[in-house]
This record gives C-alpha cells, sequence and structure tokens, in this order.
C-alpha cells in the first residue's frame, strides 16, 4: 500500500520512546501506564553496546566461516582441489575457528550465543 509522504500511518504514540515500543530492548522497568505493566528503555552502556556490536560481527563471521567450511568440504569430496590447496584450506579454517574462539571468551560468550533466533524461520546458524 502507498501513502503519501505527509500521509504516513501513525501508532498511539508519536514520540520517539512511542515509535520504539515495538523493538526489542534491555533493562525494562515497571510502569503502569503501559498496557503491558513495564517500561521499557534502551540499555546504552558502553560495555554492553561494544559487546553486542561484537556479537554481531562475530555471528556474522560464523556464518561466513560455515558456509566456508561447508563449501571446502563439498570441493574435497568432489576432488577439485590440489593436495596443497587442500593443505592451506584446512589450515586457514583452523586459524579462524581458532580466533573465533579466542574473540569470544574475550567478550565472555558462548558458540550458541552467535546463532541468533530468526523467530517461525528458526535458528540463524545450524545446531550441531
Amino acid at each position: 500500500m502507498h501513502y503519501p509522504a505527509n500521509d504516513v500511518p501513525r501508532g498511539e504514540d508519536d514520540t520517539l520512546e512511542g515509535l520504539l515500543d515495538g523493538l526489542p530492548r534491555g533493562n525494562a522497568d515497571a510502569d503502569p501506564a503501559r498496557p503491558s505493566g513495564r517500561r521499557r528503555q534502551l540499555d546504552l552502556e558502553p560495555d554492553t553496546v561494544e559487546r553486542d556490536l561484537v556479537k554481531l560481527v562475530l555471528t556474522v563471521v560464523e556464518l561466513l566461516r560455515q558456509l566456508m567450511e561447508r563449501q571446502a568440504l563439498r570441493r574435497f569430496d568432489e576432488g577439485d582441489l590440489t593436495e596443497d590447496q587442500e593443505e592451506r584450506i584446512g589450515l586457514t579454517l583452523m586459524l579462524l575457528d581458532d580466533r573465533m574462539t579466542e574473540l569470544r571468551e574475550r567478550y565472555g560468550l558462548r558458540p550458541e550465543d552467535l546463532n541468533l533466533d530468526l523467530g517461525p524461520l528458526g535458528p540463524l546458524l545450524p545446531r550441531d
């Protein structure tokens, strides 16, 4: 459906807080004026923002690592690679896995923390 620029449908509360009501946030406090009985606040602590950003970046890197690993296994099975290429790919994937482990540990993340829940679509990454 198309809306003219000045005729955008609005919710009950056009304030920034009202517009952000449906988005996930941290640290909810009780507020009897809200239908849910909870007041939502953004958690903008520098440590939390940094950790969440690292979590998102590591999730993308982990997704790409798993895709590269599957592609490498397919190519190994098909015999497309020389022995030298197989060695280099294997070493690269092992080093990437080690570095991912170091970064997860530095930020207090577990492997399952990098698996985003996509709701009805299920998890982003296959469960091992």
